[in-house]
């Protein structure tokens, strides 16, 4: 099983990953640790070393998931012909993902600091619906509407438990 989940921040793109990934017993990358330089606040690393390492992690797994925002970092795992899953269950569940999100140690030294940047995360998850570029919904949009393998555009917050048709379905 083979799968990219693209979509807005909040959207529930790791959750659903997570879920995946358990369920198939295969291997989880999430994009934010291979386009940000580890251990700097905002620096992203450049496009080619980012790639090369979706590239080598899609080409090293049997089973993977890949999971981001990052439209462009998508669609070169979408080169190995995965389910493509757009998750896009609007602004309002978005935003309220994200003030009930739990401690994210792979991308904060503590919860109080990821406390602190709530702020900018609702920000920038509002504007996700008019900005342009690769983690916009336009960008998001275009990269779907371009693949032409198997996928799903989710809108609403799937259910898991027990698993909702369009979840399993997710998992052949």
């Amino acid at each position: 099983m083979r799968a990219a989940i693209l979509g807005n921040s909040g959207s529930g793109k790791s959750t659903l990953a997570r879920w995946m990934a358990s369920q198939a017993d295969a291997r989880l990358l999430d994009l934010d640790t291979v386009a940000w330089e580890p251990d700097k606040i905002a620096v992203p690393r450049s496009s080619p070393a980012a790639s090369a390492d979706v590239r080598q992690f899609c080409q090293s797994n049997a089973n993977w998931i890949v999971e981001g925002c990052y439209a462009s970092l998508v669609e070169v795992a979408l080169q190995h012909r995965p389910r493509l899953i757009f998750m896009n269950p609007g602004e309002a569940q978005c935003l309220e993902n994200c003030r009930a999100r739990p401690w994210e140690p792979h991308k904060y030294k503590s919860k109080s600091e990821q406390d602190e940047r709530l702020s900018m995360l609702l920000a920038w998850v509002s504007e996700y619906y008019s900005r342009s570029g690769d983690m916009s919904l336009a960008g998001h949009r275009g990269c779907f509407a371009r693949y032409a393998g198997p996928k799903v555009e989710l809108t609403a917050v799937p259910v898991m438990q027990p698993p909702a048709p369009e979840l399993l379905a997710c998992l052949d």
